[in-house]
């Protein structure tokens, strides 16, 4: 006997019974992000692993450790995407669109990094991206925020914490990396050994080590917040401002430094305590200079991801029910004598019907089995096809989740009471 065939470790499907609430927080999103003016867009999962590097930076985790990358005929390397910003970046270059203007965009889909998989952090995993490309006030930082804290409202998320920190201008964060490296170079004994690698890589990393022993070194470590430039002090102070004004609380977390190199100024972090280790949902900030550095004109930019997976987790932790709003029709139609009629109603109903579901019974069963399928569908109604109906050319609507009375009207008195139902 061959052996049974498996998904990828860390790469996992998504089932029938699951695609109900994915795809909800899915339009949910898209919905949201167009009437706020955002333009859904589209990026390959396969870029040069130059694109990747040049933007993430060699130094990180996700380019030393985690891509998945490899070298075509041709001699070009090429990787599935770690992340979304630096493909999103990559096409603004290419097609040269900031130039037409600020640039509001949003895009969806997998993500591929080589890790250890975990609840909430998986191999194959997904997320929604929104970034804004020549927006250089912290008032467009401040309508991220106002975005999202108007999702979790509209997904009935609570517990959820909006932490900010700012990273200064280029120049303010390469002068505090050297007094950064300085402080923990006066502990090394102190160091674990990714903290001690990320001394001469990534100092700033070692701010956002989660190991317990080294707490007390980095809470006495300099803080960013005491050597900024004053247009980023400005910018910070502004956006705070803003947040006041929308009525968002915030927590100033002067650890969080995130965890790619291109950000600088404004940082956050939208994270909740009821996934465990896992708690970061949506995290993103500033990259005025990523632009520039990967080839195209000077352009400040800011953006934000989502990780679709954890959503998802937290919206069941919290035991939160969606409800599309949808009328749901099952058609019972028992016998061969019925089944062409079937499909004519089940068409006519799609074609005038709108914000609604039918299932229309394949199985030519009995009327016992099918009213069966009809409640496993958790159907509002069922309308009832039978030899009976068929040759006084009428239906029967039957109301699976009320006492309400079964009624027998014709095909177009039917859909104008489902038209009048809602």
């Amino acid at each position: 006997m061959s052996k049974k065939i498996q998904a990828i470790r860390g790469m996992n499907d998504l089932l029938p019974k699951d695609s109900d609430l994915w795809t909800h927080v899915e339009r949910t999103i898209a919905d949201l992000f167009s009437a706020y003016g955002y333009k859904n867009i589209r990026t390959p999962v396969v870029e040069k692993t130059d694109t990747f590097c040049r933007a993430i930076g060699q130094a990180t985790d996700i380019v030393e450790k985690e891509m998945y990358s490899w070298t075509e005929s041709n001699g070009d390397s090429l990787s599935l995407r770690p992340e979304g910003t630096a493909g999103c970046v990559r096409m603004m270059i290419e097609h040269n669109l900031p130039r037409e203007g600020i640039q509001k965009v949003f895009y969806q889909g997998a993500m591929f990094r080589h890790e250890r998989p975990q609840k909430g952090r998986y191999r194959q995993f997904h997320q929604v991206g929104l970034e804004v490309f020549g927006a250089a006030d912290a008032k467009i930082d401040a309508e991220l925020m106002m975005m999202t804290h108007s999702l979790w409202k509209k997904l009935g998320l609570k517990n959820i914490t909006l932490e900010i920190n700012t990273l200064g201008s280029s120049e303010a964060r390469a002068s505090y990396r050297n007094i950064l490296v300085e402080y923990f170079s006066q502990h090394k004994d102190e160091l674990d050994e990714d903290s001690l690698r990320r001394l001469e890589t990534n100092p700033l990393r070692i701010l956002d080590s989660k190991n317990r022993e080294m707490q007390s070194l980095i809470n006495n470590a300099p803080k960013l917040m005491d050597h900024l430039d004053d247009e980023s002090a400005e910018h910070f102070e502004q956006f705070k401002s803003y947040l006041d004004c929308l009525g968002i609380d915030f927590v100033i977390n002067t650890r969080l430094v995130r965890g790619l190199d291109y950000y600088n100024r404004t940082v956050f972090e939208w994270t909740t305590t009821d996934l465990g280790a896992q708690g970061t949902i949506c995290a993103g900030g500033r990259y005025d200079g990523l632009v520039e550095k990967m080839g195209g004109k000077p352009t400040t930019a800011v953006g934000l991801a989502i990780g679709l997976e954890r959503l998802i987790l937290l919206l069941e932790e919290q035991n939160i029910e969606i409800s599309d709003n949808k009328l749901s029709i099952y058609i019972v139609a028992p016998g061969d004598a019925v089944q062409l009629k079937s499909m004519q109603i089940a068409n006519k109903l799609h074609d005038t019907l709108s914000n609604v579901i039918i299932y229309n019974d394949m199985t030519i069963g009995s009327f016992k089995s099918q009213f069966k399928k009809a409640d496993k569908a958790n159907a509002d109604f069922a309308l009832i096809l039978g030899e009976e109906e068929l040759n006084d050319n009428k239906i029967s609507i039957k109301p699976l989740k009320s006492q309400d009375e079964q009624k027998t009207l014709d095909l177009d008195e039917a859909i104008k009471f489902f038209k009048d139902y809602r």
